[in-house]
């Protein structure tokens, strides 16, 4: 009697067993692993759209596959690419930076000002405007780690304050290129073009380039970038794994500061004049938004890559001229751009959605 009952109750356990194994097979079909190669490879996603993107507007124009006008694009999105570093990483610990437009605006003012107002070496004031902007970082961490205040609250005073300081301090004085070039030339070291075959390309480009090769590897094949994912995704079993977050939120947001100084000199090689009114100030803020967005790095913090943000800058440089090219009108650029904004973040919670 006892052998049968334990036969039947193995029987209905291997049957439950069997049926949820069932269930699982079920929810892992095709959509479940597109939910898991999305959320192992986020930029996949703005891979995918810069790739058809080139092949339509190719398609509109064929000039549009010209190596010049490739080069012409990494240059123009060379600026906002290394904010968007910035950007990203502090998006990274789930945080926002809505000054690294100001920082980069200020910093460039400080290095020509510090040259044409006291006569210092240029050599010297670069070095002095990328220590303001890490300053300026350093501050917005501490604010944000020690005193614990929203990031979003935060960043958007010090953007209020730095771009009053940049106007105050500059007197709204703008610094010609051809003075530049005569007196402080290593001001424009960024802007210096080689040729590449027929591509023409600045050494900013190289140090965007550069500047992404760096931070992929940092943030996925280093202690500290771990860290900062850690912070990113789950604050308080990052602070419970031993991991100092109060440190890292200071660092990230100091690099970050040290990147849009490093974003500033590369400006002012290729704009060539200093204006303390660089539309950068504001405009800086949204479009390093924009393409850490747009390149799959989560608002939410802990997921995400510099690569995904690379080609997030590169579908936007893609679009303007891609557009421009076709002859649109220059709206279509902002529509499309609100569009594929709106797009990422769905997607984004949807992978979000399964990966919880």
């Amino acid at each position: 009697m006892a052998t049968d009952t334990d036969n039947f109750e193995n029987a209905v356990k291997e049957n439950a067993e069997e049926q949820v194994a069932e269930f699982e097979t079920h929810e892992k079909g095709v959509i479940g692993f597109v939910h898991q190669t999305l959320h192992k490879y986020p930029f996949l996603v703005p891979l995918i759209v810069m790739i058809l993107a080139i092949i339509v507007f190719g398609l509109l124009n064929p000039n549009f596959y010209r190596v010049n006008t490739l080069s012409v694009i990494l240059q123009q999105v060379g600026i906002v690419g290394i904010i968007g570093i910035a950007q990203g990483i502090v998006i990274l610990t789930a945080g926002i930076d809505l000054s690294v437009g100001a920082i980069l605006v200020f910093t460039s003012v400080i290095m020509g000002q510090f040259s044409f107002r006291y006569g210092i070496p240029a050599e010297i004031t670069i070095m002095i405007g990328l220590a303001a902007g890490a300053l300026m970082g350093f501050c917005n961490g501490w604010l944000v780690a020690r005193l614990r205040l929203p990031p979003f609250i935060v960043t958007l005073g010090t953007w209020q304050i730095i771009l009053a300081a940049n106007y105050i301090y500059s007197r709204n004085e703008t610094i010609r290129s051809q003075d530049i070039a005569e007196q402080a030339p290593s001001l424009h070291y960024w802007g210096t073009i080689f040729r590449i075959g027929d591509a023409r390309v600045t050494y900013g480009v190289i140090a965007f380039l550069i500047l992404v090769a760096l931070f992929t590897y940092i943030l996925s094949s280093t202690a500290w970038g771990r860290h900062v994912y850690a912070v990113g995704d789950d604050k308080e079993a990052a602070e419970l794994a031993g991991v100092d977050t109060n440190k890292v939120l200071i660092q990230v947001y100091t690099i970050a500061g040290l990147l849009c100084g490093v974003a500033a000199w590369v400006a002012i090689g290729r704009f060539g004049a200093i204006s303390p009114g660089a539309s950068t100030g504001v405009q800086g803020n949204i479009q390093s938004i924009t393409a850490v967005v747009i390149g799959g790095i989560s608002l939410f913090g802990g997921r995400g890559s510099i690569i995904g943000m690379f080609l997030g800058a590169l579908i936007v440089g893609v679009f303007e001229m891609g557009l421009r090219m076709a002859g649109a009108d220059a709206q279509w650029t902002f529509l499309l751009i609100g569009v594929l904004i709106i797009a990422a973040v769905t997607v984004d919670q949807w992978i979000r959605k399964v990966s919880a």
